[in-house]
């Protein structure tokens, strides 16, 4: 088993009986497999233990969960990187399944929020804001609902040494004057349907003419097909679920205009 598997071993101990070593290796078949990972990366035993605290009609405690994920030896940034967001998307697959209803998932995702703020909470700070530290601005445009999503990628780029602020479901002045103010090196959009491509465009050219030199813009969320026809589309910069490729594109972008 992994080192990190919850379940010992007996090391004989125990000697079993005639007849129960069939019994016993369906059991340590059964322990094993709930313990092998998804394709996401995560552990299944994890992921289900999750998903039923925060679906469960008993009451729940963001610290008590917090303390139980650790005690599988997750780390602060495997809870909100990979489980937070696939306990997430499983929610949205069963309420599409019809095995949990809109209330159960509304809830669901509150209760994720407040984990992520546990986890938050304890993450090590080791980056000290600086003038020079990259300012990141993630904007839930309106109509949108996933917060969520928005919330783990503000906590992933303030892992990466950034200082970010949340837009949530601003009207489009705000979000102008928000850019006015706050001077962003780069400004995160989030879109989960395409029918929300053409306000994420106009909020695009709005960030470009309020300030100068315009800042890295990046579109993420659940958007698939033709990426590049949604960057072209939209005036982003690049289209992506990764933190680290819209620092790693602002980096880069910084140092060319320094050596310019």
């Amino acid at each position: 088993m992994a080192q990190d598997d919850p379940f010992g071993t007996t090391h004989g101990r125990y000697a079993l009986g005639d007849g129960l070593e069939p019994l016993a290796s369906q059991v340590i078949s059964v322990l094993c497999e709930r313990q092998t990972n998804a394709p996401s990366g995560a552990r299944q035993i994890v992921v289900d233990y999750l998903l039923r605290a925060v679906t469960s009609r008993n009451s729940f405690d963001a610290a008590l969960v917090m303390e139980e994920l650790r005690g599988y030896r997750l780390t602060i940034d495997a809870i909100i990187d990979l489980y937070i967001p696939q306990v997430a998307w499983h929610m949205g697959e069963l309420w599409q399944t019809s095995d949990l209803d809109f209330a159960s998932v509304t809830v669901g995702a509150l209760r994720l929020q407040a984990l992520l703020g546990e986890a938050s909470a304890v993450m090590p700070h080791t980056h000290t804001l600086t003038p020079n530290t990259p300012l990141a601005l993630v904007i839930v445009s309106e109509g949108e609902q996933h917060f969520l999503g928005a919330s783990v990628v503000a906590a992933q780029l303030r892992r990466l040494g950034c200082d970010v602020s949340l837009s949530i479901a601003e009207p489009p002045k705000q979000i102008t004057n928000r850019v006015l103010y706050d001077q962003p090196d780069m400004v995160l959009m989030s879109c989960a349907q395409v029918a929300g491509l053409e306000t994420i465009a106009r909020n695009v050219k709005k960030v470009r003419r309020a300030i100068d030199p315009a800042p890295v813009i990046a579109l993420g969320g659940a958007l698939r097909g033709d990426i590049d026809g949604i960057r072209k589309k939209t005036g982003v910069d690049l289209v992506t679920n990764s933190a680290k490729d819209v620092v790693g594109f602002y980096t880069k972008r910084h140092k060319a205009l320094s050596r310019g």
